[in-house]
This record gives structure tokens, C-alpha cells and sequence, in this order.
């Protein structure tokens, strides 16, 4: 059995990359996808037969090097624009909506936007079925306009 780990060394560092590449999938931070590139380096020193010592070594460095390089030029080219993306409820500002509940001045209504039914208030009465812009949203509580 020991022998052929000593054999097959280079596929258990194989399995270890893929191992963090799946672990990766949960996690989003691409942080172990350096770990993931360090093993494919250890894989290829055992494959070249080198000692288990510079497959050590040769997957500390890739790893580094894929922390310091790697890893930084994925999140900005992953994570581009998400300092301007507004949270799921957030982006329902400004778009249009239909009554499906009559909304009293100053009280509370329904307005259904994409399959969701909203809670919802105005300054001015709005009867069902008319179309309405969100203007803001406090918590789970929209408020309306005219269109």
C-alpha cells in the first residue's frame, strides 16, 4: 500500500487540487483556488521525480505566488462592478408596479412586481390595478407614485 502511494504521489496531489477546487465552489473567495494551483505544481514535481521534500516546497511556492497574483486579478475580474449592484429589494427602486391592492392616502396597499406582492403606501389614493413607480423602501414596505 505504501508502496503505491510512493508510486502514485502525483495523483494524491491531484486529488487534493481537486478536492480544494470543489471545496472553492462553496465558498466564492477564490482563496483556495491558490491552494488548488499549489497542489497541481506539487503534482508536477512528483510527476518530473522530484523528491517529496521539493514537491513540498514547489506547492508552498505556487501557492504564494498564486495569493499574490493570481487571486487578486480573478476578484476584480469576477467582483467588477459590485460596489454599484444594489441588493435584490434595493433594485426594485425605480421600476413599475401594479396595484393589486387598493392603497389609501397615507395608508397601506399591495403592489405585485415580477411575482412578489408587496406591501405597500402612498401620499395619495391609488385603486387597484393601476400602474405605480417605487420610489423607496423601508424594510419590507414600499412607497409609491403615480406614474
Amino acid at each position: 500500500m505504501v508502496e503505491f502511494f510512493s508510486d502514485k504521489i502525483w495523483l494524491v496531489w491531484v486529488l487534493v487540487s481537486i478536492l480544494c477546487l470543489i471545496i472553492e465552489l462553496g465558498s466564492g473567495d477564490l482563496f483556495l483556488l491558490c491552494f488548488a494551483i499549489g497542489a497541481l505544481g506539487g503534482s508536477l514535481a512528483s510527476a518530473l521525480g522530484l523528491s517529496v521534500v521539493w514537491q513540498i516546497v514547489i506547492f508552498a511556492i505556487c501557492t504564494l505566488l498564486s495569493l499574490a497574483f493570481v487571486r487578486p486579478v480573478a476578484l476584480k475580474l469576477l467582483h467588477r462592478h459590485d460596489q454599484n449592484k444594489p441588493s435584490n429589494a434595493d433594485a426594485i427602486i425605480g421600476r413599475t408596479g401594479t396595484v393589486s391592492q387598493d392603497i389609501p392616502a397615507g395608508g397601506y396597499g399591495r403592489v405585485a412586481l415580477d411575482g412578489d406582492d408587496w406591501k405597500a403606501t402612498a401620499s395619495d389614493n391609488i385603486v387597484k390595478g393601476e400602474k405605480v413607480k417605487i420610489i423607496s423602501r423601508e424594510s419590507i414596505i414600499i412607497t409609491v407614485e403615480h406614474i
